[in-house]
């Protein structure tokens, strides 16, 4: 997966379907508490073999267990067939934080870096602002 030049404001017009709205409210709410930093599309294979656009806010050299430190992003934004999926690669005390705090995000499931939202509602908009600015101060070297 890749930083690319596309226009992230025309992804975002472009979109349709029952999760546009939804898509559009979070990447407003996310790029108000990552303003100043970097908000890029990210496309390419991603984990588990898939095609994947990720909107990518915040960017972060993050080391992998196996080969050296690769470029990504903070958190991303993508539109999966059946929900939307926001990583957030910030952890704290040896845990993911939206594990750490999943039981404060409303009805959403949460993997080891990602929450997946089949509708906004479903979403609690104040814990996920208060993990988004805590991943924000845990990471100081994010650009």
């Amino acid at each position: 997966m890749e930083r690319t030049d596309r226009d992230v404001d025309e992804l975002l017009a472009a979109q349709r379907g029952e999760r546009a709205d939804d898509l559009r409210a979070l990447d407003r709410i996310i790029a108000a508490e990552f303003a100043g930093l970097e908000r890029a599309l990210w496309e390419g294979v991603f984990w588990g073999g898939t095609e994947q656009a990720i909107i990518g806010y915040g960017a972060i050299t993050q080391s992998r267990p196996k080969g050296g430190a690769v470029d990504w992003f903070l958190v991303g934004l993508a539109d999966q067939a059946k929900h939307l999926s926001i990583y957030v690669n910030a952890a704290e005390e040896g845990a993911h934080l939206v594990q750490r705090h999943a039981s404060e995000l409303g009805r959403v499931k949460v993997g080891s870096a990602a929450i997946a939202v089949p509708r906004l509602d479903r979403l609690d908009l104040e814990a996920f602002v208060r993990v988004l600015r805590r991943a924000r101060e845990l990471t100081p070297d994010v650009r």
